[in-house]
């Protein structure tokens, strides 16, 4: 084989790999229907990650994590989605630089970072009402297992997440799956602090 033949070979073989990665991303940015999955593994945290730790960390990119016996409250959410192999992680980023003034400027970033921007609530808020659909917060009816919710704590408005677990109160009352703290744990809280966003994805 020529030399100039093994490098259209390999500029094929990378067209290739570079549309299944777009192909792969857009499936990853439709919602999905089925929260039971989403749930059954939110719930696989449950007495593996054990405390809660807000420390800014360098992270592999993709599939970036801290440690698991650790993390926050978004770290329960994307653990659990990257489970159903979509890495809110990467996607954000993504999504991030293509619409980059959709999304808060709260920490005075001039650039996108694949370290924090899929761990803070806020972006998670604006990527979810992109791609995902945006539901009631006061039907609780409208709660499904495997929606996400976010609240805003009355202690400074701390924005807060968590998944609706497949499992209720005694009311009814959905319960939450999420880390406040204490490590993941699943909860009654849905209407414990206010509600911001209610998403469906």
């Amino acid at each position: 084989m020529r030399v100039s033949d093994t490098y259209k070979t390999f500029a094929k073989s990378l067209a290739f790999i570079s549309l299944l990665g777009l192909v792969q991303m857009a499936q990853a940015l439709a919602p999905i229907s089925d929260g039971s999955k989403l749930v059954h593994d939110a719930k696989k945290q449950i007495g593996i990650t054990t405390s809660y730790d807000p420390t800014y960390r360098k992270l592999d990119f993709p599939r970036g994590d801290v440690p698991i016996n650790t993390g926050v409250c978004t770290d329960v959410v994307v653990r659990a989605y990257r489970l159903q192999n979509i890495d809110l992680q990467q996607l954000l980023n993504y999504d991030m630089k293509s619409n980059w003034s959709s999304y808060p400027k709260t920490w005075g970033l001039k650039s996108t970072d694949k370290n924090i921007d899929h761990r803070r609530v806020p972006n998670l808020e604006v990527f979810f009402a992109r791609h995902g659909q945006t539901l009631s917060i006061t039907d609780k009816s409208s709660f499904q297992a495997g929606d996400v919710v976010t609240w805003r704590l009355p202690n400074g408005n701390l924005p807060h997440t968590g998944i609706v677990s497949d499992k209720t109160a005694a009311d009814g009352t959905p319960l939450i799956i999420h880390n406040i703290g204490r490590g993941t744990q699943e909860e009654n809280i849905l209407f414990a602090y206010p509600i911001n966003k209610h998403f469906r994805y």
